[in-house]
């Protein structure tokens, strides 16, 4: 492991800093200076975090004044632990985004205006997440307004220790919602998308599985902390859609999603990513699922399930 830290010496000053931003990156020169831009007039700090790149990303985020540290992934969850345990912040509060992410105007207007006037029990807030898929807004499909967890009293949160579909997880206080947000739009094509599809549903099969047994590192956490709006789809998926017959889930979902929730309404570009992403990827899931379940018996002793499931999907589970 390496680091290297640069320091913005516009951004210096006597006063505590407000908030500092995370990303992670890997390979982002595409995305990394448009993310960079979009935050670096609201965030005091900003912290990338990268999987040694081999293109350009460290110079692009050197050149906007961020300040860069290397580590080895081994995925989100544990990159983004190792960020917030090395960071070197004394801000009073954290901003995770991702490099394919963009902060909009209205999102800059409220942590300017809102965030130091906070009043303690505030622990976690909530950001608007649009989601851009082929130069359009995905504004239907239950797909908008998506509310993440994405700012947080520093001292107040960390990431769960997940392989898939991590969220930062607060205590001691309430979380709000802001109404000011940020897009996700991913400027790669297709083959990419259905390519870390493909990694996030081996993932996700794995992370499901591994709870089922029970294997240590993968039972359930709790899902308090999470925000109103994450914490009600994560039960409903797991009290719900978990428990349906495969394939029958998926099926379920795509059409309760592109009907009932008006998928329809986001035109040809929104046809290819419900599909994609709302019956393709789930029944991806399931079919590895369905694989894990066939070849791996859960009455097992641990140590073997966590073998066999590394000899199956080719991942280094850490715990």
């Amino acid at each position: 492991m390496s680091s290297t830290m640069f320091n913005d010496a516009s951004k210096s000053s006597s006063l505590t800093p407000l908030l500092a931003a995370i990303v992670l990156t890997y390979n982002e020169e595409i995305h990394i200076g448009r993310c960079l831009r979009s935050i670096e007039q609201f965030c005091d700090e900003i912290y990338v975090v990268d999987s040694f790149s081999t293109d350009r990303t460290v110079a692009i985020a050197v050149a906007h004044g961020a300040k860069v540290l290397q580590n080895p992934f081994v995925n989100q969850s544990v990159q983004f632990q190792w960020a917030l345990d090395h960071i070197e912040t004394r801000a009073g509060w954290l901003f995770r985004i991702d490099a394919d992410e963009v902060a909009e105007g209205d999102l800059a207007d409220e942590v300017k205006t809102k965030l130091r006037t906070l009043p303690d029990e505030i622990v976690g807030v909530c950001l608007n997440r649009k989601h851009i898929f082929l130069g359009r807004w995905i504004a239907h499909g239950g797909r908008y307004p998506l509310y993440l967890l994405r700012i947080w009293r520093h001292g107040f949160g960390r990431v769960e220790n997940k392989w898939m579909d991590e969220h930062i997880i607060t205590w001691g206080g309430k979380v709000i919602n802001f109404e000011g947000g940020f897009c996700d739009h991913n400027l790669k094509n297709i083959s990419f998308f259905i390519e870390k599809h493909n990694q996030y549903a081996t993932r996700e099969a794995v992370d499901v599985f591994a709870r089922r047994c029970g294997l240590p590192g993968f039972i359930d956490q709790g899902n308090e902390g999470l925000g109103v709006q994450a914490f009600r789809k994560r039960l409903l998926k797991q009290s719900f859609y978990e428990k349906l017959p495969f394939p029958v889930g998926p099926l379920i979902y795509f059409i309760y999603r592109y009907t009932v929730q008006l998928g329809f309404l986001d035109g040809l570009e929104g046809v290819i990513y419900h599909t994609l992403q709302g019956f393709w990827y789930r029944f991806l899931v399931g079919a590895k699922l369905f694989e894990l379940e066939q070849a791996i018996h859960c009455y097992d002793e641990a140590n073997k399930i966590r073998d066999d499931i590394e000899r199956l999907t080719g991942l280094k589970l850490f715990c």
